[in-house]
Formats: structure tokens, sequence, C-alpha cells
């Protein structure tokens, strides 16, 4: 890691990597990437039928995600799971609100009741 941490990876636009590839785009060794599976929850790639490691677009963010913390802003691995749990759940929150344009509780609501009603007459229909 002799190039500055924060450097910007240009991830190739494709729909999966093997873990080779991802060491190379994340300078983060492939038996790093495997401990950092077991430690993060989050980073799960699913195996090809040959039982390779399968990335996505969106593992190799989580990697860079948990790079940055470990390795720039000094976080524990115990700190940067909470801190990646914190950031998703945020997101998720931020995410649901911006459906309904910043989201007061009576639009969620309405929205919500009518999709319960829309759920019950699917069921009925069946």
């Amino acid at each position: 890691m002799s190039e500055g941490l924060s450097t910007p990876v240009k991830i190739p636009d494709k729909l999966f990597f093997k873990i080779g590839e991802v060491s190379r785009l994340t300078d983060v060794k492939p038996h790093v990437l495997r401990y950092w599976e077991s430690e993060f929850p989050m980073l799960s790639p699913p195996k090809n039928r040959a039982s390779q490691r399968v990335y996505r677009k969106k593992d190799i963010e989580t990697v860079l995600r948990i790079k940055k913390l470990l390795y720039e802003e000094n976080y524990t691995i115990s700190g940067a799971r909470k801190k990646l749990r914190e950031l998703r759940s945020q997101g998720r929150s931020a995410g649901q609100m911006d459906l309904f344009g910043g989201g007061d509780r009576k639009q969620i609501q309405a929205a919500i009741d009518e999709l319960e009603r829309a759920l019950s007459l699917i069921e009925g229909e069946e």
C-alpha cells in the first residue's frame, strides 16, 4: 500500500469479478478479503459452480468502504462493522423517505395502508 489510500478506483463495467481481480482493483490481498468475509456479514460474495467467489460491483464498493474505515480512519474490525451497519440503516431510512419526497408520516402511512389493501385484494383473488 505504497500509493495514496484515497485514490479513486475505477470499477470495470461487468457483472462478476474473481477474487484476484478484486484484489488488484482494491489493493487488498486475497487472504485479507477472505478474512473480511468472515468478519463483515455484509460482505458475502456468492460462489459459482466451480466454488470460486464471484464478487459484484456492490461487493467491491463494500471492500473499498471497509478498507477506508480500517486503514484511513483507523477503526477496529468491530468498530468498522458497527459503522457499516449504521451507514446501511441510515441509507435505508433516507432511501425510504426519498420515495415520499422527504416523507411526512401521514403520506408514508397512507402508502402503507394502500399497499396492504392491494395485498389483501391480491391474496383474496388466489
